[in-house]
């Protein structure tokens, strides 16, 4: 039963030829070529995806990125003690990563769009989740490679390794000397890298890659110990920054749980929230609708908030702020700026249509008292052309006569219409169905 388990998960089943397999390796580590272009490519790609917070543009620059060529090598290299290999899939890496951070600089630096969009947010703050994928994602990555058939796994590792959006955050680090943001964007990249090529290290061990030199003992130990190393280096940051990430999240809820019991239950609607986590004390600032609050409604309010476990924090309340209205008028702006074009082409339809709307609903009663020889009166407007592309929008008022023989002053009428309506111009139409 045993041995058929085995048979079931063996990674050899399927295995290419590791002749083949280091051949192909080698063939994509170094950057010359077409590998240069792709590259250069991916790079402006990422770096526009970032910049105008296009997530399908983003995973496309993921999916052409070469990146992934020598890291493969490195993890190889290492488990095949080729280190032959190792210098030249790092020193190629090395020259991809400063091309990727110099041209990625450069671009955010001549680009005028320069706000922080949550495609670039998410790249500034790696975590233990980022680890796990890194490794779990280069372990697939490296399980396709070492087959006959590839399959399809290897765009899914591009996408999930995301070794290019994490460079092009560091370059526009650099550019906006931002560098809280390029030191936790290069940190997401070398978590990524090293990851990719722990994996590779140990599927390379697991399927018995042959060495590609002889090596004593103390440099096997040794290397042992140097990535040991290197993963706890990698792997303690990423520890501290998913507690820091699970406290802010705690902290967030704590503080809705707050709002929502003692203003929103209570009628009190809040039209901004801004929480500042990472300031000290942390910050809570609320605006009100209509609600007005004394000093000591303030002050008792956040002795609640400390009561509640919310220690160290500030709420504070915005009232008759100049800068806050400026704020709030700005998001409106910014909200209409990104209607989308059904919501524009609804807008400019009804416009079309309030042209032609009669908004006079007095007007029929107060003709057939001043105009009594004139029955069943109805209004409308109709667009008329002079000869020209600009259109004129009259008024229109279709009439029966109540007795045919006797026949209206038309210019009178039409002359109290005008003014009636503050226009320049009325037609009178006489419905002739009833004189037939």
């Amino acid at each position: 039963m045993s041995n058929k388990l085995l048979d079931f998960i063996n990674l050899h089943y399927g295995e290419e030829d590791k002749e083949k397999v280091l051949e192909n390796v080698t063939a994509n580590i170094s950057f010359r070529g077409s590998n240069l272009w792709i590259l250069a490519c991916a790079i402006i790609i990422a770096s526009i995806g970032l910049n105008v917070n296009s997530t399908a543009v983003v995973i496309g620059a993921m999916l052409i990125s070469p990146l992934m060529g020598p890291i493969l090598g490195a993890g190889l290299a290492l488990g095949t003690y080729n280190f032959v290999l190792l210098r030249k899939s790092i020193k190629n890496l090395l020259i991809a990563t400063a091309v990727s951070l110099f041209v990625s600089a450069f671009y955010f630096y001549l680009s005028p769009f320069k706000d922080v969009q949550s495609e670039l947010l998410a790249r500034t703050s790696p975590n233990i989740y980022d680890v796990l994928i890194a490794f779990f994602g280069g372990l697939v990555g490296v399980i396709a490679f070492t087959r006959v058939e590839k399959g399809n796994p290897i765009p899914g590792v591009a996408i999930a390794t995301a070794l290019m959006p994490p460079l092009c955050t560091a370059g526009y680090g650099l550019a906006t000397f931002n560098f809280s943001y390029f030191a936790g964007a290069f940190y997401l990249y070398t978590i990524n890298c090293f990851f990719i090529c722990l994996a590779t290290f140990f599927v390379i061990k697991y399927l018995k890659y042959p060495a590609s030199a002889a090596i004593d003992p103390k440099n096997e130990k040794r290397i042992r110990y140097g990535i040991s190393t290197l993963m706890m280096v990698m792997i303690i940051p990423s520890f501290y920054l998913a507690y820091n990430l699970y406290q802010e999240k705690k902290f967030t809820k704590n503080i809705d749980d707050f709002i929502n019991t003692e203003f929103n239950s209570r009628g009190y609607t809040v039209i901004y929230k801004k929480v500042s986590y990472n300031s000290n004390p942390k910050k809570v600032e609320l605006a009100f609708l209509n609600k007005k609050l004394s000093k000591e409604d303030m002050a008792l309010y956040n002795k609640m908030l400390q009561e509640t476990g919310l220690t160290n924090t500030q709420m504070i309340f915005r009232q008759d702020d100049a800068d806050l209205k400026a704020e709030i008028l700005n998001e409106v702006n910014k909200q209409n700026a990104t209607l989308s074009e059904k919501d524009v082409t609804i807008n400019n339809l009804r416009q079309e249509l309030n042209k032609y709307k009669v908004n006079e609903p007095g007007l029929v009663k107060e003709i057939n008292v001043l105009f009594p020889e004139l029955k069943e009166v109805s209004l409308g407007k109709i667009e008329k052309y002079s000869g020209t592309d600009s259109a004129q929008i009259d008024w229109v008022v279709l009439y029966h006569l109540q007795n045919p023989e006797k026949k209206p002053d038309i210019a009178k009428i039409k002359k109290w219409l005008n003014q009636r309506l503050n226009v320049s111009n009325t037609l009178l139409l006489q419905d002739v169905d009833e004189n037939k």
